[in-house]
């Protein structure tokens, strides 16, 4: 068995998925419907055999908390946990989290008590399957200090990573922060014969990382105001000749840093074979069991669309849309690249009809509606005859109700769309 323990940071204020993170942080943002970004890496953690989690917080971590505690909860045997190490104050420090590198060091004396030989970390929003128990006997192999995950990525995407310089036997001599695209010929690794047909052949870090323990603790020492992995610690590590791994990671991985990035990973499981497979038995997805009712579905038209349990929906037409829990679409609605979170709770069927005869909007899309290119998130309420059509030539802008970014339109959290509204692009017909 492999002794080791797992660090997986919440991420900072995550103003690029802002307004999602508005009153949230970036790990209990929802995805696929159920699930929330956090169930990626506590999942790939259980599924390999890694049992022992920290989650490093510092912002809007109340629903954060509340998502992990009512979750994982293991029996007396498993000596299995999932903590929270919020930033404190404390007598050796009185500063928040600085960066990656800082939040663990500072949460280093809160696993004193654990007997361990290497520390897993993880980041806690991106999407992705990997097998960590692979890994780290890949770092054991490699007799490393350091391993960090690695995937191949071509010209356009390299700058926007750190990239490393992997030699013939797995080990990364030489590294660089998003280097300027005249750098990138000289940065080139060895790949397989299928990446350098599609010219991937550059190795950027996936911020996933397994330290030897003294090594991280002598890195901290001899680093003490180093607050980063990727800008600081690991360069230095490499520069004061540790040996450092690298881990060539060939499946898929989405770093869920934008609106953008998160409307189209969450949209892509809605293929007819997505490259994230939420149907596998070996790998699966865990999330809070919320023993909701089935969904109910009447007359409606699904193509390419995941739908979470506990829905009600009377709606014409629904395409390459994620339909959250506890949904409620009206009839001859038609949804066409949505992203829906749901809501946390019911409505009475008392508290519709007084909606009806009051103007007042239930918790849901109405009747008559048209939602293209759009995210809604948790208890927003839409009332009837409301188009909101996200698309090219919008531009970004902010309201209180809703904010578009690079042409989708995110309705906030708990906002009100007054009937008749109009919101983006017009509809032609």
């Amino acid at each position: 068995m492999i002794k080791m323990v797992c660090m997986i940071l919440g991420g900072g204020a995550g103003s690029r998925l802002y307004p999602l993170t508005q009153k949230r942080s970036k790990p209990a943002v929802p995805i696929a419907g159920k699930y929330r970004l956090i169930d990626i890496p506590i999942s790939n953690c259980l599924n390999s055999g890694v049992k022992r989690m920290y989650v490093l917080t510092q912002f809007n971590s109340a629903s954060l908390n509340k998502h992990i505690k009512n979750t994982y909860n293991f029996d007396n045997f498993s000596h299995g946990f999932v903590d929270i190490l919020a930033a404190e104050q404390s007598p050796s420090g009185s500063s928040w989290y600085q960066g990656t590198a800082d939040a663990v060091r500072q949460c280093m004396r809160h696993i004193t008590n654990q007997e361990y030989d290497y520390i897993l970390i993880l980041s806690g929003d991106q999407l992705y399957q990997m097998d960590l128990e692979e890994f780290a006997r890949y770092h054991i192999s490699k007799d490393a200090d350091i391993t960090i995950a690695t995937i191949p990525v071509n010209a356009s995407d390299a700058p926007g990573f750190g990239i490393m310089k992997v030699n013939q036997d797995g080990y990364i001599k030489t590294f660089i922060e998003k280097p300027d695209a005249s750098l990138l010929p000289n940065w080139e690794s060895p790949v397989s014969e299928d990446y350098k047909a599609k010219k991937k052949v550059y190795l950027a870090s996936m911020g996933i990382y397994i330290f030897s323990k003294n090594v991280i603790k002598e890195l901290f020492k001899d680093n003490p105001d180093s607050n980063d992995f990727g800008k600081e610690i690991i360069p230095s590590a490499i520069e004061s000749g540790r040996t450092v791994a690298g881990y060539q990671y060939g499946g898929y991985w989405e770093d869920i840093g934008t609106i953008k990035s998160f409307f189209d990973a969450n949209l892509a499981l809605t293929d007819n074979i997505p490259d994230f497979n939420l149907f596998d038995n070996d790998f699966q997805v865990y999330t809070n069991p919320r023993m909701l009712a089935p969904s109910k579905i009447e007359n409606t038209q699904f193509s390419e669309a995941l739908l979470a349990e506990g829905c009600i929906i009377h709606a014409s037409k629904i395409t390459k849309s994620v339909i959250g829990i506890r949904s409620r679409i009206g009839h001859n609605s038609i949804l066409n690249r949505v992203s829906m979170f749901g809501s946390d709770f019911y409505e009475t069927i008392e508290d519709i009809v007084r909606a009806d005869q009051t103007d007042e909007v239930p918790i849901g899309v109405g009747d008559n509606c048209r939602i293209e290119n759009v995210i809604i998130d948790k208890n927003v309420r839409i009332g009837d005859d409301v188009h909101i059509r996200g698309g090219e030539g919008l531009e970004n802008t902010e309201t209180d109700l809703y904010r578009i970014v690079d042409g989708i339109i995110v309705l906030k959290k708990s906002s009100t769309i007054p009937n008749g509204s109009r919101i983006g692009l017009a509809y032609k017909d």
